[in-house]
């Protein structure tokens, strides 16, 4: 019984079918662990220093320089990317005149052979992750849906989002014209007016303000994905490929209880931002040329010449003057600053919090640690509050630039939407599973039926 508590201990799941396919793919996957780090001093002897030497040396230098390109300006930025480009290919130079290419080429694809197998062995023995369903007994009498034609380049109207709707009994709001439209109220009004259902297609700051009258209100929420990134849609398993599938669930859904983040008041539904990005989106030019804007903002945030020095704390953490907070709406699958990657439970009823601190290229090249640097922090809160030695900080809250009076408060309502999903959905994209020696050990020692 040691074998099943160690795989249960490690967030393994052991009597899963196919378990036996796991293992041995574990077990692959340290053996090409070993030829790899066994290949560089069988064939290359004293010689092997100077491949990690050379190696690790490559590994620093380009990230000191990816930095000073973001960095600074003028020439020692463009010489920054000058080494960052260059530095690959004077290693692979390096590499062959030593005569060791061959040696270091087999070496690094033993690695990523084993990453690979140990991805797929330990990703199929996650615990199950799925959200839990709840039946509807009866569909909305009176579904209202908001649609926004200009979002996701027009997917509405690609899709004939709003004829389909329609035939299936929903109230549908366009919105129209050039004027800004309160979809909050627009909302609010439909309740008023008694619709026991509400839904959304457009983008996730849209999706956000609708949900938090739905929550507020007890009634059911549908999302539509018919924007352009639709991560909120994707991370409760529906089809971005086609919105109008989303449709069957005003006659054919389930329910999914799921929480929701709330910043300064403000619903949000994937995450709020703080620090350099939310910076960035902030400045004016910043619409007409994000990549020429980030570029000439990012050196004056990272080195402290511009924006606020911000202070968050969260679950007994202190974390001082970070160049980037995210925090979201349940944790993603990895420590994601740029909010990009998965979350396949949005019921777990915590924030996800991952700050970045860089203020030198020797604490960026100390991110290369992983989660173990001191300018990384990951942790999970219930609420998080960033403060700053300004009376109003710039927010990112689901893609939208805000502006909010400090102190700005995070908080989680756990269960506080009911969103109504199609029964059949492509489901959930899993994120990729950690991978630690611990849980790869556990899973490639384990043997069925042991001690039983």
């Amino acid at each position: 019984m040691a074998e099943d508590a160690a795989v249960a201990g490690s967030g393994l799941q052991a009597d899963l079918p196919g378990h036996a396919v796991y293992c041995w793919l574990a077990r692959l996957s340290l053996v090409f662990a070993a030829t790899a780090a066994a290949i560089v001093p069988l064939f290359a002897g004293l010689k092997g220093l100077v491949v990690l030497a050379v190696g690790l040396a490559a590994a620093v230098l380009s990230l000191a320089s990816g930095y000073l390109f973001l960095a600074r300006r003028g020439l020692l930025r463009w010489l920054s990317l000058a080494v960052f480009v260059l530095v690959p290919a004077a290693v692979i130079v390096v590499y062959a005149f030593a005569g060791l290419l061959w040696v270091a080429l087999a070496s690094a694809a033993g690695w990523l052979l084993a990453g690979a197998t140990a991805r797929v062995a330990l990703a199929g023995h996650r615990a199950e992750e799925a959200m839990p369903e709840y039946l509807v007994d009866t569909p909305a009498a009176r579904p209202f849906l908001i649609m926004n034609p200009k979002s996701g380049g027009g997917k509405v109207v690609q899709f004939g989002l709003q004829r389909q709707a329609e035939q299936l009994g929903a109230v549908v709001f366009v919105m129209t014209g050039p004027e800004p439209v309160d979809v909050a109220e627009v909302a609010r009004q439909a309740v008023a007016a008694g619709a026991d259902l509400l839904g959304v297609a457009g983008g996730d700051g849209t999706q956000a303000l609708v949900a938090g009258v739905a929550a507020r209100h007890g009634l059911p929420f549908v999302v539509i994905p018919a924007g352009t990134r639709n991560h909120f849609a994707l991370d409760l398993g529906l089809d971005h490929d086609d919105p109008a599938a989303s449709l069957a669930a005003l006659s054919d859904g389930v329910d999914l209880h799921i929480d929701l983040g709330e910043v300064g008041g403000r619903t949000f539904v994937n995450n709020a931002s703080f620090g350099a990005y939310a910076e960035v989106v902030q400045t004016p030019a910043y619409r007409g040329d994000k990549i020429g804007t980030t570029l000439d903002v990012l050196p004056d945030l990272l080195q402290g010449h511009r924006g606020a020095r911000l202070v968050a704390r969260a679950a007994g953490t202190r974390i001082s003057a970070p160049q980037a907070v995210l925090v979201s709406n349940n944790p993603y699958g990895t420590a994601d600053v740029a909010g990009l990657s998965r979350r396949v439970r949005l019921d777990r009823g915590v924030l996800g919090v991952v700050s970045v601190t860089v203020g030198s290229t020797s604490q960026a090249v100390a991110l290369i640690r992983g989660r173990r640097s001191d300018g990384l922090t990951v942790l999970t809160a219930t609420e998080i509050s960033v403060t700053a030695d300004a009376s109003h900080i710039p927010v990112g809250v689901d893609g939208e630039a805000l502006l909010m009076p400090v102190p700005v408060v995070c908080m989680i309502r756990p269960g506080a939407l009911r969103v109504r999903v199609p029964h059949n959905r492509p489901g959930a994209i899993p994120p990729e599973p950690p991978v630690t020696w611990t849980r790869l050990r556990h899973l490639a020692a384990f043997q069925r039926g042991r001690n039983r």
